[in-house]
């Protein structure tokens, strides 16, 4: 199995004032941000020693969540998309959106748990080897 498998990958900020939540992140956090180009908008990459952490959008600019609260969004990673999302249904979730691919990114899917939650699975472009350390020990984790 992947030793991705199963981690949190990403965590995506939606939020209809970006310039504020910028500002609250950097000053918490000590983000640093980068800004690219989607085809939604802007997507603001918030850096945090050396690697990129989160991502944050302006929810704005989507008519589908116009009446969603700002919120944060998980991705979790697995290393067989369609497994996964074979395994969740099984236990009750449903999809959202079905897989798509992200050019240098992965392939996602946005589903419901069993409790209706949303959370997003991925199957990553890139893998990174998580530093071996003892069980409940947080030494040497990147952060």
């Amino acid at each position: 199995m992947s030793p991705t498998h199963g981690l949190v990958w990403w965590s995506e900020l939606m939020t209809r004032n970006v310039a504020a939540s910028r500002a609250f992140y950097e000053a918490t956090c000590g983000w640093i941000f980068e800004t690219v180009d989607m085809p939604e908008g802007e997507y603001h990459l918030a850096h945090a020693h050396g690697r990129p952490v989160a991502g944050m959008m302006d929810m704005a600019a989507l008519p589908e969540a116009a009446e969603t609260a700002p919120h944060w969004f998980t991705y979790l990673a697995v290393e067989d998309l369609d497994l996964a999302l074979e395994a969740a249904l099984a236990q009750g979730g449903q999809i959202l959106r079905a897989p798509f691919d992200v050019p240098g990114t992965g392939r996602i899917a946005l589903l419901t748990d069993a409790g209706g939650a949303a959370v997003g699975l991925m199957t990553p472009e890139a893998q990174w080897d998580p530093p071996e350390t003892e069980a409940g020990s947080l030494e040497n984790v990147p952060v």
